[in-house]
């Protein structure tokens, strides 16, 4: 299998996420250009990955036509996905973007459109299809040892993005719903093949009304219940109240038994430390005393695996599995914006598509 030659957009948090993962593959990737406004950034990357002979980009748009590449990996903030995307897609790359999709619906539309004219694929980025205990846990629904599964509830919360964009509606699209809850909201339409029939939904409502961040424009708490064609139903939370560090989890209830799925506090470490350790937990602010610190952090989080999947995927020039898709990231981020519909009409919303 020849190597994907991979232009990486941004150099910070999410980007070396992605990094983390394609240098565990070397013989399926070469990096060949990076891109971020801040030299130092890059420079970080390139040193922390030793990364040799890449191009170096201030300019997402310049990077995109000058740089050699197979694909198009779309690592910045959330207000840049929809644009960095179609350019990639009408470059002729295929594209591999980051969650959400785009801000806006109508711009997610917009990419899933580009992809199509151009007859290139997007690969769109939800690590938690990946993560080792949900496909484990996945194997023992699919065996029915746990009976037919009714229920499922799923949750992302952390303290807060402290990112600059993440505090306003303009630039990230809403708040913990949309940064957090696109995780387990993409996952279970990826289970259910996007066929959901209806759902209703309450949020804190974002600034003064939320319950800590004030200063925010979009939500810190929501929820939603979903149900599904096959009469299933699932509830989703998502929030930025949750302190101590990353909490994710997923559980199914089916006729028979259960599965109880703790994707973040699940180590097999139990530590105690006076002066605190360097790095227990994504989001922990305090290490000392006991804690529990996270192994391989970013494979148990899924991160790996997808980026392999995108490799194979685009070496072969095919297209990912459900769930990964660009149809899949717009459906994800059309059912969040009729969340925040449902919360603030308060109103049940039933699916007209199907």
């Amino acid at each position: 299998m020849k190597k994907v030659k991979v232009l990486l957009l941004g150099s910070a948090f999410a980007a070396d996420l992605h990094m983390d993962a394609y240098a565990r593959y070397p013989e399926l990737v070469e990096i060949v250009g990076v891109v971020d406004k801040d030299p130092a950034r890059i420079d970080r990357l390139v040193s922390a990955y030793n990364l040799t002979n890449i191009k170096r980009y201030d300019d997402y748009v310049a990077a995109i036509a000058d740089c050699e590449c197979d694909l198009v990996d779309v690592c910045l903030p959330n207000f840049l996905h929809a644009d960095a995307a179609v350019k990639g897609l009408e470059a002729g790359r295929h594209v591999l973007v980051e969650k959400p999709l785009a801000t806006t619906v109508e711009d997610a539309e917009g990419v899933v459109a580009a992809s199509k004219k151009a007859g290139k694929h997007i690969y769109y980025a939800e690590d938690w299809l990946f993560a080792p205990a949900i496909v484990r846990a996945l194997e023992v629904v699919a065996s029915g040892k746990i009976g037919d599964v009714k229920y499922i509830r799923a949750q992302e919360s952390h303290s807060g993005s402290h990112s600059p964009f993440a505090q306003t509606i303009k630039f990230c699209g809403g708040g913990s719903m949309v940064h957090l809850g696109i995780h387990p909201v993409a996952f279970v339409l990826s289970l259910k093949n996007n066929r959901w029939t209806e759902l209703v939904a309450m949020t804190s409502g974002g600034g003064e009304n939320n319950f800590i961040h004030k200063k925010m424009e979009g939500e810190d708490w929501g929820a939603a219940i979903i149900k599904f064609e096959d009469n299933t139903s699932a509830v989703i939370e998502a929030n930025y109240v949750t302190v101590g560090g990353m909490e994710d989890f997923l559980h199914f209830y089916g006729t028979q038994g259960r599965v109880n799925v703790d994707l973040t506090f699940s180590s097999p470490l139990h530590v105690f430390s006076e002066p605190g350790l360097d790095y227990t937990v994504e989001k922990a602010k305090v290490t000392s005393g006991w804690s529990r610190p996270a192994v391989d952090e970013k494979f148990n989080l899924g991160y790996v695996g997808e980026i392999k999947h995108f490799l194979e995927c685009c070496a072969q020039d095919k297209e990912p599995k459900v769930g990964l898709r660009g149809i899949d990231g717009l459906e994800a981020l059309r059912v969040i914006n009729l969340i925040y519909k449902s919360a603030r009409e308060g109103v049940a919303i039933k699916n007209d598509r199907l």
